[in-house]
């Protein structure tokens, strides 16, 4: 587990949208690497790529919406030595395409990097339809996929030059538009390492994505409560940084898990595997019940569906009280 030992202001909402940082990022990766090839399913001014088009013709591929031809068009250019990012809503990237992903990428043992945009309520005025909320327990089934959720555009940044480096198929999972700061640009991190944000003995909040920023609220906010949270980003939730669970578990003796995701088969299942495992402790979630999603704002969305600190310190409160039990 990665200590941070400086965090930006997690109050504030970051200077530039998460697909700008995706945009800019490509654009560097791109101009370093000419096996870094760009394919998009007529999302292009959704995602940003347009600016990667535009430089770099050669690496750009649009194949229209048709989303499961798009991954085998991937998987052929990965078996070709490119280097294929894939862009699509976190929906179609998923659900629609499960099966190809799992023979054409996962059971090739191919190199494929899928992002799926408007991870859970980021999809907003979409609604439902269009509003992943189990798209990392279809992701993290595939043997040997790598699930990443960054925190804010630096976050998302590192995760993508790291990609970008490592042989294998990874899918990342991400708000499109505007998040809270976490972190500054200057970040570093590595896949399958958690980030320890706040250090803390009472109990241990670990959180990914959208999440994370409303974790460092509630710890907070339980502060002033006398309660001394520990605080870590997961950003990887597989492989999961099962060391870091470990210890957490063993060191605080109760956790809160918060993801802006179903709290089946994503990353509250995944640390309470671990934990039960190895050392077993007392659990909560803060996640989305076994509900549909719906439209309506960000802000909305996640007091519709609890995903705010409230939520968060509420359950700590509780993890707290099973712990003295």
């Amino acid at each position: 587990m990665n200590k941070v030992l400086s965090l930006a202001d997690y109050s504030a909402m970051s200077d530039r949208e998460m697909r700008e940082a995706y945009s800019d990022t490509m654009l560097e990766l791109g101009a370093a690497n000419k096996n870094i090839m760009v394919l998009d399913v007529d999302c292009s001014r959704s995602m940003a790529s347009g600016a990667f088009k535009k430089a770099y013709p050669e690496q750009y591929m649009n194949i229209g919406i048709q989303e499961a031809n798009a991954v085998g068009v991937a998987a052929g250019l990965s078996a070709e030595k490119q280097i294929p990012f894939l862009n699509a809503f976190g929906v179609f990237a998923t659900r629609r395409v499960f099966d190809q992903v799992f023979l054409s990428c996962g059971y090739a043992k191919l190199n494929v990097k899928i992002i799926g945009w408007d991870a859970g309520i980021g999809a907003e005025a979409n609604g439902g339809t269009h509003m992943p909320f189990e798209d990392m327990g279809i992701m993290r089934s595939i043997p040997e996929m790598i699930v990443v959720e960054p925190a804010d555009p630096a976050a998302l940044k590192q995760i993508l030059v790291k990609c970008a480096e490592l042989y294998g198929n990874v899918y990342i999972r991400s708000m499109r538009k505007q998040v809270p700061c976490v972190y500054h640009d200057d970040l570093t991190l590595e896949i399958g390492k958690a980030n320890l944000l706040k250090q803390g003995e009472d109990l241990t909040i670990i959180a990914c994505g959208l999440m994370v920023s409303e974790a460092l609220k509630a710890a907070d906010v339980l502060k002033s409560r006398g309660v001394n949270a520990r605080v870590v980003d997961m950003f990887t939730i597989k492989p999961l940084d099962e060391e870091a669970v470990i210890k957490c578990a063993k060191e605080t003796g109760a956790i809160v898990v918060a993801e802006n995701h179903r709290s089946v088969n994503g990353l509250y299942s995944a640390v309470s595997d671990c934990a039960s495992a190895n050392c077993p402790c007392p659990i909560e979630a803060v996640g989305v019940d076994d509900i549909f999603g719906e439209v309506g704002k960000k802000d909305y969305l996640m007091e519709r569906f609890g995903l705010t600190f409230r939520e968060i310190s509420d359950k700590a409160l509780n993890v707290l009280k099973r712990k003295e039990k």
